[in-house]
């Protein structure tokens, strides 16, 4: 292999991962092949090895420049911030809230590529945990970023306002994510098949509303 800069060679790389979100919105990631991204990217056969090793490679690769450019630390840390424990219901409210903004933000297309890396999850966790050793806590997806802190938080309000949850704090964020979940796949659902009976009427922003209150309910707020 000729020697590239260092400038170069990233540049290729980036054209592989380009290449392969695209391939990912054509079909789900569990039918991928390496030949899928080598014809969609125009490298040879050949040459697609001097920049990966195999397919998981790359994958790993473009899920860590997802959660990377679309990260939600900042804005998650200001709500909480500004709420303290004392206004907890109204950060919880505001999470939420922001939340359906995100989906709107990242837009179709992305919503679609992480939910078939769900489903690859499902179907070979073997792999997906191979996968996830190169990934590490600093680009940890945004969602289960957000699930580790509101545990910590939920977890401060608790103790500081002396509440009695109905639910544990584990329950009410597995109920949280399953929630979300269901709201996230709806919404890509509604938006791309467009379908009649949802046109117009799958309103995100109203469902993470009822999340966030019965969040504060099970938690033993007003």
């Amino acid at each position: 292999m000729p020697r590239v800069t260092e400038e170069y060679y990233e540049m290729k790389k980036k054209e592989i991962i380009d290449a392969t979100y695209r391939v990912c919105l054509k079909k789900p990631i569990t039918g991928i092949e390496m030949k899928d991204v080598i014809a969609e990217a125009g490298f040879s056969h050949g040459a697609i090895y001097r920049y990966y090793k195999d397919l998981d490679e790359i994958l790993s690769d473009m899920v860590i420049r997802i959660n990377t450019e679309n990260r939600l630390d900042g804005e998650v840390e200001k709500i909480l911030s500004e709420a303290g424990t004392e206004n907890w219901e109204t950060g919880v409210r505001k999470i939420c809230s922001g939340l359906s903004d995100y989906l709107q933000k990242v837009g179709i297309d992305l919503l679609k590529v992480s939910i078939y890396c769900d489903v690859l999850a499902m179907s070979d966790p073997e792999r997906v945990l191979k996968m996830a050793e190169k990934l590490g806590n600093n680009v940890q997806s945004p969602l289960l970023y957000l699930t580790n802190r509101l545990s910590e938080y939920l977890t401060e309000v608790m103790k500081k306002n002396k509440l009695k949850p109905v639910k544990s704090i584990k329950e009410i964020l597995e109920f949280f994510i399953a929630s979300y979940h269901g709201i996230e796949t709806g919404y890509v659902l509604s938006e791309s098949y467009k379908a009649e009976q949802l046109r117009g009427n799958y309103k995100t922003d109203e469902m993470l509303s009822c999340l966030a209150e019965s969040m504060i309910f099970m938690m033993g707020g007003r």
